[in-house]
């Protein structure tokens, strides 16, 4: 084996081990706070140890896992109150955003949002994990891309630095059938308030979108608790 094939096949294995140490812990299969272990996690994987080490890096970057003394790793704790935080904090800043956008968007920016519009609708519902993986990056895309028409370099860190991306990726995961389906609609009625250059509609219409997936989440981490009192 070339040394480029053996590169690309450990690359492989690396995505395909944060693939599923991801997808683990977003079904909560791997529970809050449960120990990983490199060699556990090989045997489960069928992995060797180095590309199983390579993604428990880049998920502890993305905050999916917590790195604690010595060398041990446990998946990231998710209190309730963090999540509320998250969103308040998204609803804030992106009800400002999307009033930047509605004045400052270009034809470009607003066909771009269109276009992951449109890729959203095509996997809602999703019908497997691939699609459900396609729907949850359009997802993020979709609010960067009315973060980048908003034209603020300074709101753009703020953005970056403020939001826990494993946050917003485990709290859209929690989104049931019809909750999806209230969420797109958000996102072409923002669309269309953007297009109108009407920022206070704009805004409006951010604030309920957020405000609806924060009530959906709190519902969803009540429940998971109550599940587990004795």
């Amino acid at each position: 084996m070339s040394m480029q094939s053996s590169g690309t096949s450990r690359v492989n294995a690396t995505e395909q081990a944060y693939q599923i140490i991801r997808k683990n812990i977003l079904t909560g299969k791997l529970k809050e706070g449960e120990r990983l272990t490199e060699t556990r996690l090989s045997d489960d994987l069928g992995l060797s140890r180095t590309p199983i080490r390579e993604a428990i890096g880049r998920l502890v970057l993305e905050g999916f896992i917590e790195r604690q003394s010595g060398y041990t790793t446990r998946v990231a704790h998710f209190p309730q109150d963090e999540a509320q935080q998250i969103y308040e904090i998204r609803r804030l800043m992106e009800c400002y955003s999307v009033e930047r956008a509605a004045r400052l968007a270009t034809e470009e920016d607003i066909a771009e949002m269109r276009r992951i519009h449109a890729a959203m609708k095509a996997d809602t519902p999703p019908r497997d994990e691939a699609a459900s993986q396609r729907l949850t990056e359009a997802n993020e895309a979709f609010h960067r891309a009315i973060v980048t028409a908003a034209r603020s370099p300074r709101l753009t860190a703020l953005m970056t630095t403020a939001l826990d991306v494993s946050m917003v990726v485990r709290t859209y995961s929690m989104f049931s059938e019809q909750d999806l389906f209230r969420s797109l609609n958000h996102h072409a009625e923002i669309i269309e308030a953007i297009e109108a250059r009407a920022p206070k509609w704009a805004s409006s219409v951010m604030s309920a979108h957020l405000l609806a997936g924060a009530h959906r989440v709190a519902a969803r981490l009540q429940q998971a608790k109550a599940s587990q009192e004795p």
